[in-house]
């Protein structure tokens, strides 16, 4: 299960990394140094095909990634657990709320598709990656398992950095900044789903031993 879930969590950066790239070749003058990643999903952008595509393959691993790590974390502490199960629901709520509810080029509009894409899906996966991160760390900590904690606060740091620089710096490096925020997410699940690896593989030592 443990290589399961790593090869999901890698597979899951990989079509993340595809649709960014991949989006912005079919999206004529896209600047990835102003423009944010969610601008080629856009409903009337010419990249919304195919990143969405891509987007939504992403989606599929980085879910199949959790799900198993819900799994495999079933013997450590009750921290790691909780935001382990933290962390999935905000896969869960991002694949499906981003996909179901997209934003227009315009960003929001008042429709209620938009309301719903920026009051209901980005707040709750704001909430629930806080809340799973930060509990990770506190996990790892108890658990001397320096790894977890380290990627969980850089993670949890980066989130940060993405949310408040894209306000505070210029317009010309919004997407940079904000893509700060949406690789932690990205990166933190293959380091997850990697950790998993390592888990399970301890948790089999353990009982042959």
């Amino acid at each position: 299960m443990g290589i399961v879930a790593a090869a999901c969590g890698v597979l899951s950066a990989l079509f993340y990394l595809l649709h960014d790239l991949v989006g912005g070749a079919y999206y004529p003058g896209y600047d990835r140094m102003a423009q944010a990643v969610s601008d080629l999903t856009a409903t009337d952008a010419p990249s919304f095909a195919v990143a969405s595509g891509l987007s939504a393959v992403y989606g599929i691993f980085a879910c199949l990634c959790c799900a198993f790590l819900c799994f495999l974390v079933a013997g450590q502490n009750k921290p790691t657990r909780l935001g382990a199960y933290l962390f999935a629901a905000m896969q869960g709520v991002s694949a499906v709320g981003y996909s179901l509810f997209p934003l227009s080029g315009s960003g929001y509009d008042g429709s209620a598709r938009s309301f719903v894409h920026v009051y209901i899906v980005t707040v709750a996966v704001v909430l629930l990656s806080i809340a799973s991160l930060v509990l990770l760390a506190v996990g790892g900590v108890r658990a001397k398992r320096r790894a977890l904690a380290v990627a969980a606060l850089v993670s949890l740091c980066c989130m940060c950095f993405g949310s408040v620089g894209g306000g505070a710096l210029p317009a010309s490096a919004f997407g940079l900044v904000e893509r700060f925020s949406t690789y932690a997410a990205v990166l933190f699940t293959a380091f997850f789903g990697i950790w998993g690896l390592f888990v399970s593989a301890k948790s089999d030592e353990e009982k042959e031993g």
